[in-house]
């Protein structure tokens, strides 16, 4: 797929790009992130090894819209990591509370 970051065009494989994050470490993720091999890495990082740019010449944006592109699953820097909601059995609990005399 044909794709312009910072400017500059790019031709991306989504198996070429696996491969090229596969034996990275992921940084910690405190902006917009995306799942790459079941590993979770933020954008920037993946723009760089991408793009062999330095991350301050590309916006996460322009990865990010790339990447979705490609396939990947990607996420917000605002958006919440899901949870796993109670049990039914578990909200009953919660909304009696405990008995009294068992703490």
């Amino acid at each position: 797929m044909r794709c312009v970051i910072a400017r500059f065009p790019f031709e991306l494989v989504k198996s070429e790009v696996q491969e090229a994050m596969k034996h990275i470490k992921p940084e910690p993720v405190t902006g917009a992130s995306v799942i790459i091999n079941r590993r979770t890495y933020p954008v920037k990082q993946v723009g760089e090894v991408i793009t062999r740019q330095d991350r301050r010449d590309f916006t996460a944006g322009e990865v990010t819209r790339a990447l979705v592109r490609l396939g990947f699953t990607c996420r917000d820097a605002a958006e919440p990591v899901p949870t796993v909601a109670p049990t039914q059995l578990e909200t009953a609990s919660a909304l009696l509370g405990t008995p009294a005399g068992t703490s």
